[in-house]
Parts: C-alpha cells; sequence; structure tokens
C-alpha cells in the first residue's frame, strides 16, 4: 500500500501516450503523404504516389502543419525540401508505416499458417548468381516460406525499399537518396557485356571495338540508369559517336526479343547474357559479342532499412544470400 504523505504518480497525459495528434485529426493519410513528400520532394509527385489530386494534396499538407503547428514544407528550386519539423515528422511516420505493415504481415502469416513471406528487390546479375541459389535452399529447407523477387534498377527498387514494398534489396544506393536511411553491406561486383542476336555482322569480327557499334540500333536500360550511363561513359571516353537509333526499355525479355528479331545490340549483365546463352531455350539465338574493353559496374550491395528488423524469415533469407557472397567475393562481403 502506498504511504498515506506520498503522492500516487499523475496519469499519463494523451499526449504521453501520442493520443493528442490523433484527437487533434491527424491520420494514416496524413503519415502516407509525408513519407511521399519526402521521397518524391514535390508536392505534384506525391499527390500521384498516393493517386489523388494534387490540390488534395496540399489541403492535406495544411492540415497536417495545422495539426502539428509548424511549418513541414517550403519552396525550392525545384519541387519543396522539407524543414526541420518535416524531415522529423517523416521520419517517425515512415518507422510507424513500417511497423504497421509488418503488423499485417504478421497476423496474415497466422491466418494461414504459412512459415513466413520474404520480399526481396534485386538488379539483374545477382538475381541469377545469388537470389536464385538462395530461393533453391529456402524451398528446399523451409517449404512453408513464401518467396517473392522482383528485378528493376537501383533507382527503383530503393524507393520501393523506403515504402516497404521489400524486405531487403540488392542493389546500389542512388546518388539522389540519403545513404544514412539505409543499412549496407557491399557484397559483390557486376560485369556486363553486349549480345547480338545468331549470325549478327559483328559475330564475323575476332575482336569488336567501340567505333565498330555506333552503326547499329540498340536497345538500352531508360537514361540515368547505371549499366546505360557505364556503357554512355565509354563511348564518350573514346570519342565515339553514340548510338542514334535506341530503344529504352527495362524489361530483360523485351530487350533479348528486340536482340532476336533485329541486328540490335544490348548492353546486360554477364550472368544474365551467361544464362540466356546456355539455358535459354532454343538453338542459342543470343550471342555474347568479344570486345576489346570491359564494361564494369560499380558494386552491388545487401541494403535494408536502417532501423527496420527483418522478420525471420527475410533474415534467413538475407545470411543465405550473404553467406554465398563471400563464397563468391571473398574479398568485398566481409563480416
Amino acid at each position: 500500500m502506498h504511504d498515506i504523505d506520498t503522492p500516487l504518480p499523475e496519469k499519463p497525459s494523451e499526449e504521453q501516450f501520442g493520443l493528442g495528434l490523433l484527437r487533434s485529426g491527424l491520420k494514416l493519410n496524413h503519415l502516407r503523404m509525408i513519407v511521399a513528400i519526402d521521397d518524391h520532394r514535390q508536392i505534384s509527385a506525391a499527390a500521384a504516389a498516393l493517386n489523388i489530386s494534387q490540390p488534395a494534396a496540399s489541403r492535406m499538407l495544411t492540415e497536417m502543419e495545422g495539426i502539428l503547428k509548424a511549418q513541414l514544407c517550403e519552396r525550392a528550386s525545384r519541387g519543396v525540401e522539407l524543414t526541420q519539423f518535416g524531415r522529423a515528422f517523416a521520419r517517425r511516420a515512415r518507422s510507424i508505416l513500417l511497423e504497421l505493415h509488418e503488423v499485417d504481415r504478421e497476423i496474415t502469416a497466422l491466418k494461414s499458417g504459412a512459415g513466413g513471406t520474404v520480399f526481396l528487390g534485386t538488379v539483374t546479375a545477382p538475381a541469377i548468381s545469388l537470389a536464385v541459389p538462395a530461393v533453391q535452399q529456402v524451398s528446399a529447407a523451409y517449404p512453408g516460406i513464401e518467396v517473392n523477387v522482383r528485378i528493376e534498377t537501383s533507382n527503383v527498387l530503393a524507393r520501393e525499399l523506403l515504402s516497404a514494398k521489400h524486405d531487403f534489396i540488392i542493389a546500389r544506393v542512388p546518388d539522389d537518396l540519403d545513404p544514412r536511411l539505409f543499412n549496407v553491406q557491399e557484397i559483390g561486383i557486376e560485369k556486363a557485356c553486349l549480345i547480338a542476336r545468331r549470325g549478327h555482322p559483328l559475330l564475323e569480327k575476332p575482336v569488336v571495338s567501340l567505333s565498330d557499334l555506333p552503326a547499329y540500333d540498340w536497345v538500352f536500360q531508360p537514361p540515368g540508369t547505371l549499366l546505360r550511363r557505364r556503357v554512355e561513359e565509354l563511348f564518350i571516353a573514346a570519342g565515339v559517336p553514340l548510338p542514334t537509333t535506341v530503344v529504352n526499355t527495362a524489361s530483360l525479355l523485351l530487350t533479348v526479343a528486340l536482340v532476336c528479331s533485329s541486328n540490335a545490340v544490348a548492353p546486360i549483365a554477364r550472368d544474365m547474357a551467361e544464362f540466356v546463352t546456355q539455358k535459354g531455350g532454343g538453338p542459342g539465338e543470343v550471342r555474347i559479342l568479344d570486345t576489346d574493353f570491359d564494361i564494369d559496374i560499380k558494386p552491388y550491395s545487401l541494403i535494408a532499412v536502417k532501423g527496420r528488423a527483418l522478420p525471420p524469415s527475410a533474415k534467413l533469407f538475407y545470411d543465405l544470400i550473404l553467406q554465398r557472397a563471400r563464397m563468391l567475393f571473398p574479398d568485398r562481403a566481409q563480416a
């Protein structure tokens, strides 16, 4: 029993429970909006990401500033920048949304009796050398785990990771995102090569040079992607004109289809090229060109969101990929 002269502890206020903001009208959509603004740095782009109109997004921003009694954004040369209050709100909002995402996953797994679900995003090269062996190991040892793999560019994957669409990714942190948002473990280096169809005129040459290439059609990844920039840098450094007839696509399937049906040339990850030429089915319709130059891409990493714990099934998958990376690239994947 409490001593009669000892005051009882005060009842926690609504603000201490975080109810003050909720009673003031803060909603889940406000959290989504501030995170979208943080990701896109434009009200219009944030509105598009949430599938609402720009006026509705602007009204929502005004509501948030009224509830928090602080300015969250200020105009910049290209769009908006978050103030210190906006950055703090966005950071906490992102954590709340990630936790809600994990609640949904855990409850769904409990209802279904499944062993868990893994969401992985990866660029092309490690999809073959790292993700596929890990999927095979997990499927054999833990058949209850469902694995979802998405192949995309690093620019897309990193933003999807921040939006909780992946547990972790194998990619690179884009130059326009704050690296402090991520835990990054460098694990491997990617090499690329050029592919062409069987019977392509360039296959008659023992070695292909950059000066041999501008005359042909090209299938490129979208502008600004890492592989595209690297190939363009090679042309510029050698003083060779850039290809003028170009098809842009992030789809590997469409890339291979265009190459097989024309005289187009395409750069792709060497791991994927070797898989397509050796195991792609059909009588070897794709060939790797022998070139007198190398296409080396900067290293890729295992990337997770800082401060966000991986679910057990995702942690298992993460560890398997890291283990295999240490075997393939012992000088890079350090403990």
